[in-house]
């Protein structure tokens, strides 16, 4: 099923199905008002989404309506915890596993797909991080990768504003001080196109696309070169520690080896370009700039719906 967060003047938001197209949505009252209620008691709320999933899909919702993607909130608007990874970096010697990478976000404001970017200036040298995430159910403390991996309750998109530019008077810059969401969050059954899964492993086997004012930057597969999966990065964080339900885990910037992909930043574009001609060209993210991510199904079809950002004045 797919679910969304509409914005209806609260922090939280309220909760709607959403069809398997995108177009329509239902509103979940009298089985959950949030997300984060769904999330927990899952067992008990989640069949009765389906059933109402299954009826707006073959047109049986009595009151289904449009679906506007500027009205979508982040599907879960704020969350217990944030934590982003770095699941398609290459290992440091003395940190060979998940766990290297790993940080916490920002997670007590998420942001919705259309909600605006309001850099601090030029100088802090804005960039994006186009993401895979998952939000967990409970994960118990020391769980496997495989009992991880079953903890996944939902996928969506992410958008992570970065700012490059280094520390000046010995303050280190927030990593990550923006975080936007696709319009809605999906469960794993909805990636099966003809008989054939996208999701196997912990990977999402699907091409993340990634536009700059209009330009393609890149069409990055999402599996291809993912180092460590999503339930090594979860079991990662529950080495000390369980999780609670509504927790978010990102896989951080996708990356492939292959550049002719493309990049799904701006920093690992200006790499490229300081390494095939000696400069960097791209400029950083600027005010009246904007930012589009989206992934496909294999059928051609948006799956998640569109995080589609502008840049807005300091």
């Amino acid at each position: 099923m797919k679910l969304a967060t509409l914005n209806d003047g609260s922090r939280d938001g309220q909760l709607v199905v959403v069809s398997r197209d995108l177009a329509m949505a239902h509103y979940a009252t009298g089985i959950a008002d949030h997300l984060q209620q769904v999330l927990d008691d899952w067992n008990f709320m989640s069949p009765q989404l389906q059933e109402l999933y299954d009826s707006l899909n073959h047109g049986r919702a009595r009151h289904a309506f449009a679906l506007e993607p500027r009205q979508c909130m982040a599907p879960l608007p704020r969350a217990h915890l944030l934590a982003v990874g770095d699941a398609f970096g290459n290992p440091a010697p003395a940190a060979p596993d998940a766990t290297a990478g790993l940080q916490l976000g920002f997670a007590d404001e998420l942001h919705g797909p259309c909600d605006p970017i309001r850099c601090v200036g030029a100088a802090r040298q804005a960039d994006f991080e186009a993401a895979v995430a998952v939000v967990c159910g409970d994960v118990a403390q020391g769980a496997s990768p495989e009992r991880a991996q079953d903890g996944i309750r939902l996928l969506m998109l992410c958008c992570h504003l970065q700012l490059r530019a280094p520390p000046t008077a010995g303050r280190a810059l927030p990593g990550a001080p923006h975080t936007a969401f696709s319009p809605v969050a999906v469960t794993v059954d909805e990636l099966v196109f003809g008989g054939d899964t996208a999701w196997a492993g912990g990977r999402l086997g699907l091409t993340l696309q990634c536009m700059v004012n209009g330009r393609k930057l890149g069409l990055c597969d999402a599996g291809q070169d993912m180092r460590w999966h999503f339930g090594q990065l979860i079991a990662a964080l529950c080495q000390t520690r369980r999780l609670r339900a509504g927790a978010i885990i990102s896989s951080g910037e996708v990356r492939n080896q292959d550049a002719s992909h493309g990049h799904c930043s701006l920093a690992s574009r200006r790499a490229h370009e300081l390494r095939q001609g000696g400069s960097a060209k791209t400029p950083w993210l600027g005010p009246g700039d904007s930012v589009r991510i989206e992934m496909k199904g294999r059928d051609g079809q948006s799956v998640w719906g569109a995080i589609d950002l502008e840049v807005a004045a300091p």
